[in-house]
């Protein structure tokens, strides 16, 4: 059978919502997962290492630390030898200067050989060299230079700097030699200071350059790691060895994510490995829970959280801030259980997680610690219906954690690398988890999802607008307690939400507080429909499903439940005054739109549970008697009617379903009406009981007496009602979905 216009509209706008939000969501995680060229290990000098086996990948060099670097610099420094030039001119101009002279002192009986004296000793304060007192000063006040080299020409020789005059070592130099054959007081008059001046000179260009030379060939490197070699391993203290290891690894790893590639391969991998993820996310939503993308706000939220929760793994991993075991993953599957289901929670779940590890260096324990932990976090929180379960969620949580760590490391590691550290990320894990309870109820409000804990809240009777039923109709308030019942009763024999349709019954009549007196359960023997023609009552009685949708809105009850008050009739017909109209106008065309209920008809099983009982319980009021036949076949024609009209065609309800419903509504309506039996009478011929069995007999009479007149008072109140009101309770009746 080919497809209809509107089932290719439905299946191409779920394609294109499935295209859209694959893509984008693709896009976002892939946008700001980091590239790969981030180094994904902290790690801290003589603390130890919280990872797992760290192995080098390919042959690196070791870098020196800062002050093993400092210290060579300083060695270095320590042992440069400065240079200065030699001025070869200064020997000759004093010389030439000493044996010019024309001073009277010169003229003694000695001065020739005292002259030799002191040309010899100049030559040699020359040959050594003579230099500034400032420079000598410098130099040995630094306390690290000892030898200085001298250029002469192109070659530049070393010299120790004790070897070295200054002007004042010069003079005392000459002044001190050989005192005994040369008196001082003689040299004096010479005046040796005008034959010494410095002739070596500091070069500081040449200085500076040989410096920087030698400080730049010192080696960075201390050695090498050869590929496959182990480099730290979990628990280990990271020494000072280790740490150059790792700084060596993380420079290396950065130099080679930081080439010039034509080709971003590590963005190709990283979308092709996210698009994957969501597309087979999709595929499996599309093959069993294909329903949500009727509505938008389910399937957003479905690709929003995992996608809210990479971003935020990526930034924590980029930025190496705090530790990725402290983020509550488990919010997802959390969030997606109490609003959807198990299954879907669980996969989506293993979505995230997978994406998630691609940003760690090493991703499979946290795959798997994470894995145990969303199954215990869905399995805990089956049915949310009180606050305190997240508590205790949480609290299991950090056990399930902690324990499958524990045994994991005992395995992998014997228990000796065990990093305690992990226990208080499990523990600030846990403690963030509790905050989920406040984002389901954001969640709520901004997706209109309902969970249980707001079910709940909606079914306690003392509801502000349930307590206003109890005093303004209180036969519909009695009627919808009674559908409550029979419903969830229902919905858990067939695999329905028990607390949805229990909820949704009691609100699906709210909209008969506007004229309570039109219907028969609220009536007291007087009937308005009397002075009504079929037209307007059937008006009247059809309006309470807007009049519902009014109040509820004015009192914020959900979008779920006010389903209920708009599907518990569906397209039926007020029949009553349908086929009464038809009666008195029997050549008349009828609009019989006038007669129907705005619908729509239910679209999900917990709808179509209520819609049974319902009609069930409403028809069942007006049966003559109870037996055991009348119950059955009243349940059967009801229901089998609605399935004629096509009332259960556009929900998901099988035929297995219905008949489980109807045997459920049978055995109920039977204990609900049962019929009591009559107390036997005493033969006072055959009694001689003493006094206390007199009493007891005569008690028992009144007991017996009191009921069956109570019993008869009751059916002929029942008879009085139904003569009187005939008209009425079948109108009602009919109005509640009774069948032809």
């Amino acid at each position: 059978m080919k497809p209809s216009r509107l089932q290719k509209r439905i299946y191409l706008s779920r394609l294109t919502l499935k295209i859209i939000l694959v893509l984008i969501s693709t896009v976002l995680v892939v946008y700001f997962m980091p590239r790969g060229d981030e180094f994904g290990y902290k790690y801290e000098l003589n603390k130890p290492w919280n990872y797992g086996l760290l192995i080098a990948n390919s042959k690196f060099p070791i870098l020196k630390n800062d002050s093993l670097l400092h210290k060579e610099q300083v060695i270095t420094e320590r042992n440069f030898q400065p240079y200065y030039y030699y001025d070869t001119k200064v020997r000759e101009a004093m010389q030439q200067r000493l044996h010019s002279s024309e001073e009277e002192a010169w003229h003694g009986e000695n001065a020739q050989e005292y002259v030799k004296h002191i040309s010899s000793l100049l030559d040699t304060i020359y040959t050594r060299g003579v230099m500034s007192i400032d420079d000598y000063t410098q130099l040995t006040d630094e306390k690290h230079h000892k030898r200085i080299r001298i250029i002469k020409g192109n070659i530049a020789t070393s010299v120790s700097l004790n070897n070295v005059f200054t002007l004042r070592t010069a003079y005392r130099y000459i002044m001190t030699s050989d005192t005994d054959r040369y008196s001082r007081i003689v040299l004096q008059k010479f005046n040796i200071n005008e034959y010494i001046q410095e002739n070596l000179h500091a070069d500081d260009m040449k200085s500076k350059e040989e410096l920087e030379d030698q400080l730049s060939g010192i080696s960075g490197y201390s050695g090498f790691v050869q590929a496959g070699e182990k480099i730290v391993d979990r628990g280990e203290t990271v020494t000072e060895d280790i740490y150059d290891k790792l700084r060596s690894y993380e420079q290396d790893f950065e130099r080679h994510n930081t080439s010039d590639t034509t080709i971003p391969y590590k963005t190709i991998g990283q979308t092709v490995f996210v698009f994957i993820i969501f597309v087979l996310t999709t595929v499996y939503l599309t093959l069993y829970r294909d329903d949500y993308f009727d509505n938008i706000r389910n399937a957003t939220l479905i690709y929003t959280l995992p996608v809210l929760f990479c971003i935020l793994a990526s930034f924590m991993v980029s930025h190496k801030i705090f530790n990725i075991y402290m983020i509550p993953l488990c919010f997802v599957a959390i969030i997606i259980r109490v609003f959807m289901d198990s299954r879907t929670a669980f996969m989506i779940h293993c979505a995230m997680v997978m994406m998630v590890s691609i940003t760690l260096s090493s991703g499979y324990e946290f795959i798997v610690l994470q894995l145990v932990a969303g199954m215990a976090a869905i399995h805990s929180l089956r049915a949310l219906t009180e606050r305190s379960q997240i508590l205790r969620t949480a609290f299991l949580l950090f056990i399930v954690y902690s324990l499958f760590y524990t045994g994991y490391s005992l395995y992998h590691e014997d228990g000796v690398k065990m990093d305690y550290n992990m226990y208080f990320y499990f523990g600030v894990n846990s403690v963030l988890t509790i905050f989920v309870y406040p984002l389901l109820w954001m969640l709520e409000k901004l997706f209109g999802f309902t969970s249980d804990v707001t079910l709940i809240e909606l079914s306690n009777v003392s509801n502000p607008l349930l307590q206003r039923m109890t005093e303004v109709a209180p036969g519909t308030f009695q009627h919808s307690m009674q559908v409550a019942n029979l419903c969830a009763e229902v919905a858990k024999k067939i695999g329905g939400n028990a607390q949805l349709v229990r909820t949704g019954a009691l609100y699906h009549d709210i909209g008969k507080m506007e004229r309570p007196v039109f219907f028969t359960e609220n009536q007291n023997g007087i009937s308005p429909h009397k002075h009504l023609t079929a037209l307007k009552s059937a008006q009247v009685i059809i309006a309470h499903v807007n009049n519902g949708i009014n109040l509820a809105e004015k009192n914020h009850i959900p979008e779920a439940i006010k389903r209920f008050i708009l599907t518990h009739h569906g397209h039926s017909k007020a029949k009553y005054f349908y086929i009464t109209y038809r009666n008195e106008h029997p050549d008349e065309e009828i609009d019989e739109t006038a007669f129907t209920y705005p619908g729509p008809n239910p679209s999900s099983k917990e709808e179509a549970i209520l819609m049974m009982c319902d009609a069930v319980e409403a028809a069942s009021r007006s049966l003559p008697e109870y037996t055991e036949d009348s119950i059955n076949a009243l349940v059967d024609k009801i229901i089998d009617g609605q399935m004629v009209d096509g009332c259960y065609s556009e929900c998901s309800i099988t035929f297995k379903d219905i008949a489980i419903a109807k045997s459920i509504l049978k055995e109920k309506l039977k204990t609900i009406y049962h019929t009591r039996i009559s107390y036997p009478e005493l033969n006072e011929a055959n009694n001689t009981p003493g006094k206390e069995d007199s009493s007891k007999e005569e008690s028992n009479k009144k007991d017996s007496s009191k009921e069956d007149s109570s019993k008869e008072e009751s059916n002929k109140e029942d008879s009085s009602k139904e003569e009187s009101n005939k008209e009425d309770s079948s109108k009602v009746d009919s109005d509640k979905n009774q069948s032809k």
